[in-house]
């Protein structure tokens, strides 16, 4: 086994929302340098399926019940914290408890899962915790406040973990993709179309890809390859950082 395919053995990992999509690529790219992966789920049939494709282990459980992780107690060498939701609409018309529950599971669900992992990544020394964030962790774009919101305060939460986990070992960075061609985003095409007056295939050339130099959608596999490459030793000196993987979005 090449050292780039042994770099993370004996390490555990859980990665959220880790049966689909973003969250799924990065449990394969985690596994294939050597981790144990944890993919957390709510969804039992794909999180058993995705566990037992990887040699993991499932876990199944809702993480915007906040209130049943405070007390939880987890053992983990490596954090991903990408489990997310996405609600396109005007602020008027936004159901509070959509942003509410949004503001649950991508701040405050980070938020108890870090503080649940770091004791244990104290004790041994090491850690790698890596928040799935977004291009609107940076940016912002009309009709989706919510959205917006939960990532800008998962940057500063990152941020606040990289200073107070240095001394230990930890290190806490974000990757910020643009749009990635994941079933969260194909659900957001229709809701696109009515917020903005379009068609829906006018959405991709007018909405998605309007900002990025690159006109095209990044593939899961990219952005999982960005997140074990902050797993491994070779990003040691890498904390409270922020990547985008963006096509260009951000350098205007």
């Amino acid at each position: 086994m090449s050292n780039e395919l042994s770099s993370l053995a004996g390490r555990r990992a859980i990665v959220t929302g880790g049966a689909s999509g973003i969250g799924l690529a990065c449990a394969r790219e985690l596994a294939r340098r050597g981790a144990v992966v944890v993919i957390a789920d709510r969804d039992p049939g794909p999180a058993e399926a995705a566990a037992a494709e990887l040699g993991g282990e499932a876990w199944v459980v809702d993480l915007s019940d906040t209130s049943a992780l405070e007390e939880v107690e987890l053992e983990a060498d490596i954090l991903v914290n990408n489990a997310g939701i996405q609600r396109v609409s005007p602020l008027p018309d936004l159901d509070p408890e959509v942003f509410r529950l949004i503001q649950r599971l991508m701040v405050e669900s980070p938020f108890l899962l870090i503080r649940a992992v770091l004791q244990g990544m104290y004790r041994r020394g090491w850690g790698r915790i890596v928040n799935v964030s977004s291009v609107h962790g940076l940016r912002a774009s009309a009709f989706k406040s919510a959205y917006v919101t939960a990532k800008h305060g998962l940057e500063g939460l990152s941020k606040v973990t990289a200073l107070e986990g240095a001394e230990h070992g930890v290190t806490s960075n974000c990757v910020n993709p643009s749009y990635v061609r994941t079933a969260l985003v194909e659900r957001q095409i229709a809701d696109q179309a009515a917020a903005h007056g379009i068609r829906e295939d006018e959405v991709l050339e007018q909405v998605m890809l309007t900002e990025t130099a690159i006109k095209r959608l990044i593939e899961p596999e990219a952005v999982a390859s960005l997140v074990g490459w902050l797993a491994s030793d070779h990003a040691a000196m890498v904390t409270g950082a922020s990547y985008a993987m963006d096509g260009g979005w951000t350098a205007r």
